[in-house]
């Protein structure tokens, strides 16, 4: 058979009056700074099969430090069942909840309420050491067990935290199942019981949706956005849900648009690498990936 060809409608040309009827007051407004939380030492090696020595875990911190970032979870504490307690000399904590009943007997053996109920002790005894508490709620965007969760529980759990002492509430979709405008809809509600100054986002890549979600969250005012280098991480409770979004994805994006975050790319980089190489792995980030150059 011969080619078929369709006559097309001829080209339109936009000239400068065209152009200018898109108002710039249309265009997306973004915070001109923007705080980033790296979670990589705590909650990407975490997942690794093997157990990183202290040394090389420190050095990793001592370079991320130097990288600028200004918030760097070093640790993780399980339940004194099992590790005895100790004094750290941590000058923040935090304390990981959900908006799932499922999620929560599966990651803490518990339900919501009884969550909240251990969280209480937590919170008072970091109260009378003057140390603030950072909370979590996993689960945002989808459960592994549930499926979808509504945004009305997200606030409901948000809003208690907040209401019981947590300086700032980490929004996360552990399974990286969220859409843009699954986290537009989360955001709406959970500003409507907590101050947005008072909320971050903390999305895993698992679907590659982790940009754009963390995109609309920025429009919509957050101003604090979780990470982790070298994209390191997941979540033993979700199967095949792959690591946070990379700090240096997220660096990159926050650059392209002129926000402020006292990071150094280069150095983060460095960083990345040295993680890498330690693990004998390869870095879950785009960037790193683009800008590597093997040595000859």
């Amino acid at each position: 058979m011969g080619t078929v060809w369709r006559s097309l409608p001829p080209l339109r040309m936009f000239g400068a009056s065209s152009l200018r009827a898109i108002s710039s007051s249309s265009l997306p407004v973004f915070p001109k700074q923007v705080k980033i939380v790296e979670v990589g030492p705590r909650d990407g090696l975490q997942h690794e099969k093997h157990i990183l020595p202290a040394q090389l875990k420190i050095r990793l911190i001592d370079m991320l430090s130097e990288a600028g970032l200004p918030v760097i979870e070093a640790t993780s504490f399980v339940s004194p069942k099992w590790v005895p307690q100790v004094s750290a000399g941590a000058k923040e904590v935090a304390i990981f909840g959900a908006a799932s009943e499922l999620f929560t007997k599966k990651n803490i053996n518990c339900s919501i309420d009884e969550s909240l109920e251990r969280f209480e002790e937590v919170l008072s005894a970091a109260k009378a050491a003057d140390i603030p508490v950072r909370g979590y709620v996993s689960c945002v965007l989808g459960c592994p067990y549930e499926g979808k969760i509504s945004p009305a529980k997200v606030a409901e759990v948000s809003k208690k935290l907040y209401s019981m002492g947590c300086f700032e509430i980490s929004l996360g979709d552990t399974i990286g199942v969220g859409t843009v405008a699954g986290m537009k809809d989360m955001l709406s509600a959970v500003m409507k019981e907590v101050p947005v100054s008072a909320l971050a986002v903390h999305c895993h890549d698992t679907y590659g949706q982790a940009l754009s979600n963390i995109l609309m969250a920025l429009q919509m005012g957050v101003t604090v956005v979780d990470s982790s280098v070298a994209g390191l991480g997941g979540c033993p409770y979700a199967e095949g849900a792959s690591g946070n979004v990379a700090t240096e994805d997220l660096l990159y994006m926050l650059n392209g648009l002129g926000i402020e975050t006292g990071v150094s790319l280069p150095k983060l980089l460095e960083a990345g690498t040295f993680i890498c190489k330690a693990l004998n792995k390869k870095s879950n980030s785009k960037v790193a990936q683009a800008t590597f150059r093997p040595k000859l």
